[in-house]
């Protein structure tokens, strides 16, 4: 029974997917996460509500999904060095596009405070990858000797870099960019961490 219904989820193709994705994340831009609805995603797809759902179960599913496909992954970084590794981390997105998540992380805060599912889906699709991400990329740095591995800035560094991305237009009414990002690394992050 499992079998078949992976066989089912699996009738999609990449392509299909991304264009799902790319559409979903259009529609949460436009409006919002509450009046985002499964049949406005199968309408501007031209797919079912039906495979929609068979494919991702759930609203929050599908727009967590979304997020972690177009999100570009540190999976296989490894530039030898701790700094270098956190460089090409948050320089993986240019400026426009680490805008529009942005702007989608902030709309979805609130939500996630107050959908558990969203909040579900979020923490597994995004955060627990993220996390162990993170978690290699710090552990390669204490086996080369850059930092020491009980250094309890270690456990907050996730933390510091996504409250860097998400608040400065909060804060400085300005974009989270690259720049921004890798002066911050260098004036907070690697000092943090005794790098």
């Amino acid at each position: 029974m499992a079998e078949a219904a992976l066989t089912r989820r699996n009738r999609i193709t990449p392509e299909r997917e991304a264009e799902l994705y790319t559409a979903v994340l259009e529609l949460l831009r436009e409006l919002g996460y509450d009046a985002l609805t499964m049949n406005a995603v199968a309408a501007r797809t031209r797919s079912s509500k039906a495979t929609l759902y068979r494919h991702w179960g759930s609203k929050a599913d599908l727009v967590a999904g979304a997020i972690r496909h177009q999100k570009p992954h540190a999976d296989g970084v490894d530039t030898g060095s701790l700094r270098g590794d956190l460089y090409a981390a948050v320089t993986r997105e240019d400026d426009f596009r680490m805008e529009q998540n942005s702007g989608l992380l902030r709309g979805l805060a609130m939500v996630m405070h107050e959908n558990p599912d969203v909040l579900r889906a979020f923490r597994e699709l995004i955060i627990e990858p993220g996390t162990e991400e993170l978690r290699e990329m710090l552990g390669r740095a204490v086996a080369r000797g850059e930092i020491t591995p009980d250094n309890p800035a270690q456990s907050y560094l996730l933390h510091t870099l996504i409250g860097a991305f998400a608040v400065r237009s909060v804060i400085d009414q300005l974009p989270a960019t690259q720049s921004f990002l890798t002066s911050y690394i260098d004036a907070v992050a690697l000092p943090a961490l005794g790098a």
